[in-house]
């Protein structure tokens, strides 16, 4: 929300600014990145025409404008606070909130399934919608269209509040009929098969394995492209085709349908799931409730089987980093790529 060309969120940043006097601890403070909050300093600065905090020595202190305005921030957030933004107590087994979660089908199964029925005793008059991915993952949680966003790390803001939940990796599955899958799978086997994966909305966003696998020297070949995670499964069964997949959806589905696990030839480096909501809703206490929950169940679950451990570890000192690899996927992102 704007007032008078200042967005009203950034006021939250500044009063940590004007307390703490230091971009580090203010974003500990308020639970952003450095570099976000360090954003939210170079735009408060252009909207008020002055630097107000400033390196002295080895500290940065205050202008005398940012010591005008440590009070009257402070007052106006105070006022906020106790005219608006205080709500009663939560209390689970009364509340009829319902809460809006963007999640791929892939999550919605292998997490929130099991979550949201657990809490069926606990909160039986909470309501839960899930809301499928797009393109436009940021813009849809700053504009208030979802509470919570689950996606993978790399595609998350840095402007909000976010917590990691898990790491998962990728295995090849195929029907169990297919003679291609009756043994190891080789590099050179899985370029020969035909492929299929999924892709998202109407920009055709690719996952994670499509766009990392698209990025090697060699060319797989895709026969079907499917909208949703889950549908992978009923694509290759009852043919010769082979899917790349993550192995908590792989394992789930492996156990009552026709079909086999192998390791991928490649060295796909692991993904990490995350948990994101608007920074205005920091404080809420529906919001964090959910969060704490979707994060104890998700620490439950083995994060890798023991026997890939190592090999993951080893595939991150081959290949570029996480940091490299999220700086490399949001910019496609960006550019209409997941």
């Amino acid at each position: 929300m704007r007032f008078q060309r200042l967005d009203l969120n950034l006021l939250v940043a500044l009063d940590a600014l004007l307390t703490e006097r230091s971009v580090s601890l203010a974003a500990e403070r308020i639970c952003l990145s450095q570099s976000a909050t360090s954003s939210a300093l170079g735009r408060l600065r252009d909207y008020f025409g002055d630097e107000l905090l400033v390196v002295k020595g080895r500290q940065m202190v205050l202008t005398s404008r940012a010591e005008e305005l440590v009070e009257p921030v402070r007052a106006v957030l105070e006022q906020i606070r106790t005219t608006i933004s205080v709500s009663p107590p939560f209390d689970p087994a009364t509340s009829d909130r319902v809460i809006r979660i963007m999640a791929s089908d892939y999550i919605t199964d292998v997490l929130l399934a099991s979550v949201l029925n657990d809490l069926q005793d606990e909160a039986p008059n909470m309501r839960f919608e899930i809301q499928s991915m797009t393109e436009m993952l940021t813009e849809t949680l700053e504009r208030g269209f979802v509470d919570l966003l689950i996606t993978i790390d790399y595609a998350i803001s840095t402007d909000h509040p976010s917590q990691i939940l898990f790491e998962d990796d990728y295995v090849v599955v195929g029907w169990n009929q297919n003679p291609a899958m009756a043994g190891p799978m080789t590099r050179d086997l899985y370029f020969e098969l035909g492929h299929v994966t999924a892709r998202f909305g109407r920009g055709r966003v690719s996952a994670f394995e499509d766009w990392f696998v698209r990025r090697q020297k060699q060319a797989r070949k895709v026969d079907v492209v499917a909208a949703t995670f889950l549908s992978l499964a009923g694509l290759v069964i009852g043919s010769n085709r082979i899917a790349t997949m993550h192995r908590r959806l792989a394992n789930r589905l492996a156990s009552y349908l026709p079909l086999v696990i192998r390791e991928v030839p490649l060295d796909i480096p692991p993904i990490r799931e995350a948990i994101q909501w608007h920074i205005s809703n920091n404080n809420d206490p529906a919001i964090r409730w959910i969060v704490e929950k979707l994060v104890a169940a998700a620490a439950q679950k083995p994060t890798l089987e023991d026997n890939k451990i190592v090999s993951m570890d080893e595939a991150r000192t081959r290949g570029p980093s996480h940091e490299e690899l999220a700086a490399q996927f949001q910019a496609q992102h960006n550019n209409g790529g997941r």
